[in-house]
């Protein structure tokens, strides 16, 4: 297990038996890693709902009163 060998690891960290147990990567990389987590999130969202017709103002401020 080479740190070459993961995308955005500076470091691996590993136990007694050589597995991997933390990997430490740069700030940016992870504030790109979980904003492409948020953009996937989203459009799956999207994409769930895309035959749903939309509701009015008045339709959802009701649906979210009732939940």
């Amino acid at each position: 297990m080479n740190v070459q060998d993961y995308p955005f690891a500076q470091e691996l960290i590993t136990n007694d038996q050589g597995q991997i147990q933390q990997v430490i990567i740069n700030f940016e990389d992870y504030q790109q890693m979980i904003e492409a987590y948020e953009d996937t999130g989203l459009y799956r969202a999207m994409i769930d709902v895309k035959d749903e017709t939309p509701l009015s103002l008045e339709e959802a401020l009701i649906e979210l009163e009732q939940e």
